[in-house]
């Protein structure tokens, strides 16, 4: 007999409908899989076949032949296991649905005794199964409520073989799984275990980080151990807009794909905080491997990405950062198989100024010997700077200062500023596909809307001058002023303006390091 079963493989961030194809017949006794599987896909032989036997079942002793289709795609991991079992039990007679099998897609990994294990990218999978038009879908019982955020598709929840098989013989032993998502994405919005208020005195560098947060510029904080520099980057996320439901539609596929998401979880509420140790590899940055998986940079994909002690990565892993950086995605190329993940993060990165990390400091002494100090920061490329729109020394906080208890402003209170300032954005670039903020404006845009004074131009002439800067400096000035502009809701880019954005470049100041 023969049966077709539905399922799916995962591309990138999207999925890609499985046909499979189960024909047992009288004829020999040996068990064939063809359809480009891997060695995952290959043993599942023995894992489908103890499952079955604990379910009650048998496994036929003829010819049993499964086909994944299109063949050409290649199959991996142990989520093929569910959709193949149920395809030889009916193929041989051994049930008989009530339901049409083939207007259902299903996926999972079948333990040995029958139980079903979760699987990575339920949500692709369930976008793909609504797009394709299935009845429902069949998960794990841990992926049924991040796949119900899919609305329009019955998804049902599962833990045994022995379940599906009562489900498709008698419909109602199980009810779909139901998820508002709406309502429980924008209640937990603002549920956040840290706030700005936390943080006594650096008034500057709050400016600093709300000037990026409103126009999603890369921000770069130097300044000794202690200062507060991790501090600040771990609260970044609180003062962001709150995640559009596309957004978080988006960011919550990357890190299904991933297998990052927590069991029954749903939409992905806040915006990512990722901070990667500093002896990560470069693949495990930027993605890669034989079957592409995203990296820690996709990841955090409409959030924040911190590297915290910069100079200590790999010069090979901060270079490979370049492009995504510039394009907000990243291609990856393999013999076998191409994927491209989005990758549109802020990076808020920190350093200390020196190996010992006092120098400047305002009452330690530098130990570090001639010329370490600017070998040390040569560690961080001239080109990756470049990127980094805002530069910013952050200097200890004075002892009397933390014992204040003046309170510090809230989170909340910037980041209405921080919405205001974005929402003059959106309506700046609203017939701009792609583009969101400030800090996306390429060199075409910059000249229509970062048009500036005579006397803006003379200063920020006599600065590139002094300081030496790059073209893309110069844009990178441009971009932040224009940014400070919105947050003052003006509509021309002022001196005072300009001022300010220069002098958030303090790596490029001549003789900074000495």
């Amino acid at each position: 007999m023969f049966v077709k079963i539905f399922g799916s493989a995962i591309s990138g961030v999207d999925a890609i409908t499985i046909t499979i194809e189960v024909s047992v017949e009288n004829q020999g006794v040996k068990f064939y899989m063809v359809g480009l599987p891997d060695n995952a896909v290959k043993e599942s032989q023995q894992r489908i076949e103890s499952a079955i036997k604990y379910a009650g079942f048998k496994m036929p002793r003829f010819r049993v032949v499964v086909n994944l289709a299109p063949a050409d795609v290649r199959k991996s991991g142990a989520a093929y296991d569910l959709p193949i079992a149920i395809g030889i039990l009916a193929a041989s007679s051994q049930i008989a649905p009530v339901l049409e099998v083939s207007e259902y897609m299903m996926m999972g990994e079948l333990s040995l005794d029958g139980h079903i294990q979760p699987i990575k990218g339920a949500l692709p999978i369930a976008i793909k199964a609504r797009k394709d038009g299935f009845k429902g879908l069949i998960v794990p019982m841990e992926n049924a409520r991040e796949a119900a955020m899919v609305s329009d598709l019955q998804v049902f929840g599962v833990s045994h073989l022995s379940d599906v098989v009562a489900f498709l013989q008698n419909p109602s032993t199980i009810q779909p799984t139901t998820v508002h998502t709406r309502d429980e994405f924008f209640a937990s919005q603002y549920d956040f275990d840290t706030d700005f208020s936390d943080v006594k005195g650096q008034r500057p560098v709050k400016r600093a980080m709300e000037i990026a947060a409103a126009g999603g510029h890369n921000i770069i904080l130097i300044g000794p151990p202690g200062a507060g520099k991790t501090m600040l980057a771990k609260r970044m996320p609180t003062i962001l807009p709150p995640l559009t439901l596309h957004e978080a539609l988006e960011t919550t596929k990357i890190h299904s794909v991933a297998g990052k998401l927590q069991q029954n979880a749903t939409l992905i509420s806040r915006r990512p905080f990722r901070a990667p140790h500093h002896t990560i590899s470069d693949t495990a940055l930027v993605g890669g491997g034989s079957i592409p998986q995203p990296g820690e940079i996709s990841l955090a994909h409409n959030g924040v990405l911190f590297l915290d002690e910069l100079p200590e990565f790999k010069r090979s892993v901060l270079e490979v950062m370049r492009q995504p950086m510039e394009e907000r995605f990243v291609s990856i190329a393999r013999t076998r198989a191409g994927a491209d993940f989005p990758a549109s993060f802020m990076l808020v990165a920190s350093m200390n100024p020196c190996p010992c990390g006092y120098y400047n400091h305002p009452t330690r002494t530098c130990t570090c010997a001639p010329g370490v100090v600017q070998k040390y920061l040569n560690k961080v490329s001239g080109p990756l700077l470049d990127r980094i729109d805002l530069h910013l020394e952050v200097t200890p906080v004075e002892f009397p200062a933390l014992l204040n208890n003046d309170e510090e402003e809230t989170s909340e209170s910037i980041r209405e500023r921080v919405i205001a300032a974005r929402e003059v954005q959106a309506a700046r670039f609203n017939e701009l596909p792609g583009i969101y903020c400030n800090a996306q404006m390429e060199s075409k845009l910059l000249q229509t809307h970062c048009d500036i004074s005579d006397a803006s131009k003379k200063l920020l002439t006599k600065a590139i001058e002094k300081l030496g800067l790059s073209a893309r400096a110069y844009d990178r000035i441009l971009k932040v002023a224009r940014t400070i502009a919105d947050l003052a809701l003006s509509p021309n880019i002022r001196p005072e303006h300009i001022a300010e954005a220069i002098h958030y470049r303090s790596l490029d100041r001549e003789n900074w390091a000495g």
